[in-house]
C-alpha cells in the first residue's frame, strides 16, 4: 500500500510541477472559471490553457460543469490549494533565508 501511495505521490507531484499549470490552480482558488478566464488571466493560448486543463482534470485536481456551450473548471478539493500554499511558503522562506546569507557575506567581504 505505501508503495503505491508514494507512486501516486509522485504523480501528483510531476502533474503540479509546471508553472502555467500552478497558476491555472491559483485562479481557481476563489472560484470556478471558463477557459475564456483563464486565457485572459494567464495570458497564455486557449490551446495550450485547454491542454492544461483536461490533464489536471484526468489527474484529479479539477471538476467540470457545463453551463450551455462554456464548461467551467473548480477544484476539486481544497486541500490541494492548501498543499500548494505550504509548498510556496516553503519557497519564500527558503529564499529569505538565502537573502539573509548572501547579505551577511556581502557585509562581511565589504569590512575585509
Amino acid at each position: 500500500m505505501d508503495k503505491q501511495i508514494f507512486q501516486r505521490h509522485a504523480e501528483f507531484c510531476q502533474t503540479l510541477a509546471n508553472p502555467t499549470r500552478l497558476e491555472i490552480l491559483s485562479h481557481l482558488r476563489d472560484g470556478e472559471k471558463c477557459v475564456g478566464e483563464l486565457v485572459a488571466l494567464t495570458q497564455v493560448s486557449q490551446a495550450n490553457i485547454s491542454q492544461h486543463l483536461a490533464l489536471l482534470r484526468s489527474k484529479g485536481l479539477l471538476t467540470t460543469r457545463r453551463e450551455g456551450t462554456s464548461i467551467y473548471y473548480r477544484i476539486a478539493n481544497p486541500k490541494i490549494i492548501h498543499a500548494c500554499d505550504l509548498i510556496r511558503q516553503v519557497l519564500i522562506e527558503q529564499a529569505a533565508e538565502h537573502a539573509q546569507v548572501v547579505g551577511a557575506k556581502t557585509v562581511a567581504r565589504s569590512r575585509q
